[in-house]
This record gives structure tokens, sequence and C-alpha cells, in this order.
């Protein structure tokens, strides 16, 4: 039997990002989700291990993409979703190659478009990127215009994360507010959902982030106390965008 196709699609850079922010939300959306890791390639044979892949204990770049693959898919039974991975090797075993990936699975998802869920792309040129191609493929598609989460843990370090302060800091923040202030300038960006997980909620992200365990020491080491109850992944946010009118001859 054919599975039926997804109603909520989200795009995730990598094999993390949509437990990390999105795990307390999911449950919520129309399902079935799925979550598409964009750079989710294997990497070539000539990479010698990553300086983050050697940190998170691996001696080899194909041992490191074998055990995300493994751990994606334990997280995938945790959060109920179904999973698709592209075919773009990460950051550092990256050829330059455009994200064509992105067009091909989008264009070949059957109607009525699902729900798309995008991260906003905050201090996170990876994420940058896979935001702004998947944009102009929806656009190209006739799609709605799809809903853009916080990454996380990124977003997450804002005093005033999971507050109602949220958006008027990212308007100011330099430093995870660029993305936001940057989509600014073509959308308002209206709030979708905004959770502040109960400790059920937080129960559960926290053993679907715990899938993937061999990002987690350098990842500690950068964002500090990671999965503490009050740390940067406590709440979640997501906005809907709407196009602000553009003057005329500009270019969107």
């Amino acid at each position: 039997m054919t599975p039926p196709p997804p109603r909520t699609v989200i795009l995730s850079p990598h094999f993390d990002d949509a437990a990390l922010s999105l795990a307390g939300l999911i449950p919520r959306l129309p399902a079935p989700v799925t979550v598409v890791t964009v750079f989710g390639g294997a990497p070539a044979a000539h990479h010698a291990v990553s300086w983050w892949d050697s940190t998170c204990g691996f001696s080899t770049a194909a041992e490191a993409h074998r055990a995300r693959l493994a751990e994606d898919a334990r997280a995938a039974v945790l959060l109920g979703v179904d999973r698709a991975v592209l075919d773009h090797p990460d950051g550092p075993y990256g050829e330059g190659d455009e994200l064509t990936g992105i067009d091909a699975y989008l264009s070949a998802l059957p109607a009525p478009f699902p729900l798309f869920l995008l991260p906003i792309g905050t201090n996170q040129p990876d994420h940058q990127r896979v935001r702004d191609r998947a944009l102009r493929v929806l656009a190209g598609l006739g799609a709605p215009l799809p809903l853009l989460y916080a990454d996380l843990p990124y977003t997450g370090h804002l005093p005033e994360w999971g507050t109602a302060e949220t958006d008027r800091a990212l308007g100011g923040d330099p430093t995870y507010g660029l993305s936001y202030q940057d989509l600014l300038t073509r959308y308002d960006l209206d709030v979708a959902h905004d959770l502040v997980l109960d400790d059920d909620a937080w129960a559960r992200k926290r053993e679907a982030v715990l899938c993937y365990g061999s990002q987690l020491a350098p990842l500690a080491a950068d964002h500090g106390s990671l999965l503490a109850r009050r740390g940067p992944l406590r709440a979640e946010r997501v906005w809907s965008p709407v196009r602000r009118p553009q003057p005329a001859g500009a270019v969107t």
C-alpha cells in the first residue's frame, strides 16, 4: 500500500535541527509529518574527518555519516514522523554544489500542497541557504508561503527567549537577530506558534534530542546547559510570513 502524502513537511538543514527546534510542536502539526534533512548526503571518500566529527568521537567521515543516519531513524520513531534524506553532504564535506535536492523533492510532492516549515536561518549560513532555496522553489511552484521556525539552540540564547519580548529582542540583536531582521525587509512576521514547553512536552523533547547523542558533546561546549530544563530548548517559536508590498521595480 502506498503511504499517504505528507500533510506537513519540515525542512531540517542537518539531522538534529528539527528535533532541537520543533520536537514540542511536531505532535500538534497536521499528520503525517515528514522531516526532510537537506545536508544528509554521504561524504566523498577523499575527505578527512572534520573537526566537528572528530570532536564527536568519530575516526572517519563515513563513520560519522552512518551513525547520524541511525540516530535520525531512532528520533523519527520517537517523534512519530516520516523522514527523507537528501544527498547534499554536510558543510565540511560539501563541494559547493547548489541545493538542487530541495528543488527535486518539493517539485515531486503531489497536490494539494502540504504545510511547509523552514528554518528562519539564525546566524547559520547553511540554514539560510536552505531557507532561501526553498522559498524560491516554493514561489516558483505557486505554493503558499511556508511557516518559519526559530533555529535552536541559537535563537534560544536571547535573554528574552520564551517571553513576550522575543520578537522585539530579535529585531535589535546583532548576533541572533540578523536573519529575522533580513526577513522583516520583505515580510511581516506574525507569530503562528509560541510554545513554552510544560514538563511532559519537555521530557518528550529531551528524549528525542538525546537520540542525537553523537552531537551533544560539541553542542554543549558551544551552548553550555543545552539540556537544562530552563535552557535554550525550553521554548519554540514559529512565524507566518506575510509578503510586504514591494516598491515598483524591486527585485524580491
